[in-house]
Parts: structure tokens; sequence; C-alpha cells
């Protein structure tokens, strides 16, 4: 159960940062998909899609990201979708609509979508500890996994409370035991090990544990309802020939991630017209009650005064999503940072308005400033 637990230290980007090169000579690879001849910014102003391309992709030169795949949502619909570049600098294969991208911490969001979903059919409360579930599966000697000065507060543990990092749990335990700062439910602790824990619950609570199968429920309750036909948590076959290389400090990373456990926190593989059609599910939902998705927007954990992500205008967290007051409305936010692999998605849920994308390498924070400022929606 442990080491199912306790997954590889995987860090959350966060915040934009300087710029830096790493590479140049972007290719064009997009299966072009017909649709409009403009598209709509935030702010209501009209740009040409030639002119949107070709900004796209001397950004990418520009501060050297490999490959893209990017859809732009306009009134609930996917009015933007390409994908640029290269699947990897060495053999230069394009990147087309196909290709798979590392989702990252965008894993979350989705997983929170998910968690709602076993909600709504029973398997387990939002508001009631999950801990019975795991005490089955957890080693004789519990205190290899939690401190056991941490014992109490781990039992009181919600699925609330870990979707919306109020657990006190940290980031990643590392293999270490769980030590937890602060009363649950009471502070802020972003969590990508809480997550692991609420999935390998919901696994044992349908008695099927946390690997493919739990991944095989997750395509028959959203990825199939939501038309995401290349999102998955746990590697199959199919992915193989799709998969991008990642690139980090200019050169193609050797490690291809082959997930054989599914990881609520890290492990999603996807790219932006699947996960553009998650966000239009959140803004008009069709397969999740409205209720569902008015939960999992409303702000379930405020920021207190010195968080430093207030400095970046969020003001706290959803079930899933962190929230941005905003001209435009509330912006709900992901980020993903594995590295080799980095992705960012938003969406405004008043004005039917978001983005998406992933790149396969460490440049998404100067590349968001290029194209942020382009479409009038900074970081």
């Amino acid at each position: 159960m442990r080491k199912n637990i306790h997954v590889i230290t995987l860090f959350t980007f966060l915040m934009i940062a300087d710029l830096s090169v790493c590479i140049s000579g972007s290719q064009y690879g997009s299966e072009l998909v017909p649709g409009p001849d403009s598209i709509k910014t935030i702010n209501g102003e009209k740009l040409s899609v030639g002119h949107l391309d070709e900004f796209i992709l001397k950004a990418m030169d520009s501060v050297g990201v490999p490959g893209l795949s990017i859809a732009i949502i306009n009134d609930a619909n996917i009015v933007y979708h390409r994908a640029f570049g290269v699947t990897d600098i060495e053999k230069k294969t394009p990147v087309t609509d196909k290709t798979i991208f590392e989702g990252a911490s965008l894993s979350k969001p989705l997983f929170a979508y998910f968690v709602m979903k076993m909600v709504e059919k029973g398997v387990l409360d939002l508001d009631e500890p999950y801990f019975p579930a795991l005490a089955t599966v957890l080693p004789g000697n519990i205190t290899e996994v939690v401190d056991s000065a941490s014992l109490d507060h781990y039992r009181s543990i919600t699925p609330r409370m870990t979707l919306s990092h109020s657990t006190g749990i940290q980031n990643w335990a590392r293999g270490k035991p769980i030590q937890i700062q602060f009363k649950p439910g009471t502070g802020f602790s972003y969590s990508g090990e809480a997550y692991q824990h609420l999935g390998a619950a919901i696994g044992t609570m349908l008695d099927i544990g946390w690997e493919s199968r739990l991944d095989s429920v997750f395509q028959q309750e959203v990825a199939i309802p939501l038309n995401m036909k290349n999102t998955f948590y746990v590697w199959n076959d199919q992915m193989e020939p799709y998969k991008a290389m990642g690139h980090r400090k200019g050169k193609v990373t050797s490690d291809i991630r082959r997930y054989k456990a599914f990881g609520p926190a890290h492990s999603l593989h996807t790219e932006a017209r699947d996960f553009a059609l998650f966000l239009i599910e959140m803004m008009d939902p069709k397969y999740l009650k409205k209720r569902s998705v008015d939960e999992m927007l409303k702000e379930q954990n405020q920021f207190r005064p010195g968080n430093e992500l207030i400095a970046l205008g969020q003001t706290g967290w959803g079930l899933g999503f962190a929230r941005r007051p905003t001209a435009h409305g509330i912006r709900y936010m992901h980020t993903g940072n594995n590295h080799d692999f980095q992705a960012y998605g938003c969406f405004y849920k008043e004005k039917k308005h978001g983005l998406v994308f992933f790149v396969n390498c460490d440049q998404i924070e100067p590349f968001y400033d290029l194209l942020g400022k382009y479409l009038g929606d900074e970081f």
C-alpha cells in the first residue's frame, strides 16, 4: 500500500517567472479543424485565426517550445484547436491533434469532477472521512504512512478537505510518514499526496484498487460521456504511438512515464481538445448535476493573509480549481508541471470563455507571458 500511495515527487507550477531560451525552429504540424476565421478574446476583441497561428509559432520559437497542443473556447464551443511543433527535437516528428501530452497537475480538477460523479452515485460523501476505507488496506503499523502525532487529524480528513487543499498534508510525503501541519479544514496546504489517498480510498470503496481498473471507471463515468477520446490516468498501448517526448533545458528527456497506477494528482495524459471539452462541461454541465458543479466552483477554502498566491490575484480554492476574481468574472484555473511537460487551463463560467494548452518542455512561463499579453488575459 505504501508504495502505491507515496508516489514520486512532482512540483506544481504556480506562478509566472522570468524568460529564458532553450531551442528554436518550431514546425507547424496541426491537422487543422474547420472553424471561424476569428476568435474572441476575453475582452471581446476579435483576433484573426491566421494572425494567432503566426503569433504562436513566433512565440514558440522565441522562447523554445518544441511542441504545443492548444484550444480556445468561445460561447462554450471550441473555436480554435491547434497542434504545433514537434514531439521530439531530435526525431522532429510533427505534433498532431492526436499527440498526447502529460497533464501533470491538471489531473487534479478532472479528478475532482470524477469524485463528484462518485458522490452523486453514493459511493462516498463529501463530508464523511474516508479513513475507514483506507484502514482496510493500510499497513498494520499505520505509523509507517502517518506520523503518530498526526493520526487523529488524518482520520478526520474528508473529500471536501482534500479537493480544496485544506488537509494540512504536505504536497508529497516522499516515502516518509505524513506530518499534518494544522487541523484539517482550517487552513491551506496544496497537497498532491492527499489527492493520492482519496483516489486510493475510492478504489477501495469500489473494491477495484487504484490501478487500471479505476481508470476504467473514470473512462465510463467521465471520459466517454464527455467524448474525451485521448485522456487516460493509466498507461495503455493505445497511447504509445502518440506520446510526445519531454524536453528540459533544451534537451530531450529519456524518461517516458508509463504510469501503471491511477494518480489523481499527476498521472493524466491528454491533449487540448479533450481537456477543453471538460472545461465546457464545467461552464454548461450536461453530465454532472448543476448543484455539483456549483459546489466545485464555490470558494471552499479562502486564503488567509500572507498566502503567496494572493499576490497573483487568487483568493482561494474550490473543489479542484483555484479562483481569481477579474474584471470579466471569476477565472477558474489550474496549472501543471512535470518539469519536462507543463500545462495551463482556465475558464470564465459567466463568459463561456476558456483556454487550455500543453507544452512538452519547461518553458511554459515565458511562453504564456507572451501569449497571455496577446490574448489580453495575463496570468
